[in-house]
């Protein structure tokens, strides 16, 4: 693909792949209203942008604190995203708020029950000036319970929901992963109940209100991996060899290794340096469990022989499935994300494309798309107000009476 259309965001298939026949954009002219912050409510319609929603992100004059305090995550949640910075509690921001919800076609918040209602921004207000909006309240413990108004923040939820009660190897104690799964995961929950809300009114006309919690979100994941019965073993997830290890030049690979062809080729790659793995001890999954302990630690002696290159070559090379432990810049370098264009670049950032190739029914491939980068606080305030039926005179007083602020 020509570096042109890589900076306009433009989806890179690789040249082995049919070209693709424009960007995927399901969602174009489709209008998000996004009055959220920090990570969960941007996350969300981050994945709507992408689909092509126009997704207008509304922040206060000072900004939305993830500018600043989640700098890394900040521009990839933002990107093809407009600002427009609006002081919500200013009597003179009312009729901006109006003329947005009468233009949304979706309306995401992230605050604490009860704070959407104080500002004027709440489902049943803007429901009277669109009954057809799909308005999607993201918060941490939900709209209702005991809990509707504690304060949390991802790691609170996971463990709260059984998360952090497991371990995610065999010979580690339970430990927080890096990737905010809760707040995340519960965002990537509300798009696709937003999406469902779409095609629902599409048969009814009708709007309606999402009630998002991040903890349930959490303990959706849980549940569904762990079950909800009482003294679960807290291996009965974990298997000895499919796990994390370290080689003799102190990096980590991963061995996937689960169905018994898999073990009997890591077996035949090992059978010079360790021929014990072979014998009868380690002859099934059920031995391998049971044996647990000691398996893992001989596969940690075993994997400190070779560096981590000598590994992944040999064992590539005998169909068992192994990874190195990358960094998400080292992940951008691999052939197979250049050949699904899985990386654009956008306003000169590089950014993670929407992970789905659409296919239609002629072989015709396409991605979505990268229009912008991450806005400027209030870089389309001006572009915004006039776009809502705002004239000179009347942004000149919302920008005098402070309501707005230009970018």
């Amino acid at each position: 693909m020509a570096s042109s259309e890589r900076e306009r965001g433009g989806p890179a298939l690789g040249p082995s792949d049919d070209p693709p026949s424009g960007a995927w954009q399901p969602l174009e002219g489709i209008r998000v209203v996004d009055f959220s912050m920090l990570v969960p409510g941007p996350f969300a319609s981050a994945i709507l942008a992408d689909l092509g929603a126009d997704v207008i992100k509304v922040e206060s004059p000072r900004g939305d604190p993830g500018r600043g305090f989640i700098a890394p995550q900040f521009g990839p949640e933002n990107r093809n995203k407009r600002s427009i910075a609006i002081d919500l509690k200013s009597s003179e921001a009312r009729a901006l708020v109006e003329r947005l919800a009468r233009q949304a076609d979706i309306v995401l918040e992230g605050f604490r029950p009860g704070v959407a209602e104080r500002l004027g921004i709440d489902y049943a207000t803007l429901a009277r000036l669109n009954s057809r909006i799909i308005y999607c309240s993201i918060s941490g413990y939900g709209q209702s319970g005991p809990w509707r108004e504690r304060p949390g923040h991802d790691v609170n939820y996971i463990a709260a929901a059984g998360g952090l009660a497991f371990p995610g190897q065999w010979r580690m104690p339970p430990g927080r992963a890096s990737v905010a799964y809760a707040d995340m995961g519960g965002a990537s929950f509300a798009a696709i109940a937003v999406l469902a809300a779409l095609a629902e009114r599409a048969r009814t006309g009708r709007g309606l209100r999402l009630d998002l919690s991040l903890f349930e979100s959490a303990f959706f994941w849980v549940a569904m991996r762990h079950g909800l019965e009482p003294g679960v073993d807290p291996r009965a997830h974990l298997f000895p060899v499919n796990d994390v290890f370290e080689t003799a030049d102190g990096k980590r690979l991963t061995l996937g290794i689960l169905e018994e062809h898999f073990w009997q080729n890591f077996v035949r790659c090992v059978t010079d340096i360790a021929p014990d793995l072979g014998g009868e001890a380690y002859a099934s999954d059920a031995k391998r469990r049971a044996a647990g302990d000691a398996l893992s630690a001989r596969l940690a002696q075993v994997m400190r022989m070779k560096t981590a290159d000598d590994w992944l070559g040999l064992l590539a090379a005998n169909d068992v499935p192994v990874d190195a432990c990358l960094t998400p810049a080292e992940a951008a370098a691999l052939p197979q994300i250049a050949a699904r264009g899985a990386v654009v670049t956008a306003g000169g950032a590089r950014y993670a494309r929407f992970p789905v190739i659409a296919e239609r029914a002629r072989g015709a491939r396409s991605a979505t798309k990268i229009r912008r980068g991450a806005p400027r606080l209030g870089e389309h305030t001006r572009e915004l107000l006039v776009e809502l039926g705002f004239d000179d005179a009347e942004i000149a007083g919302l920008v005098r009476e402070q309501a707005v602020r230009l970018g």
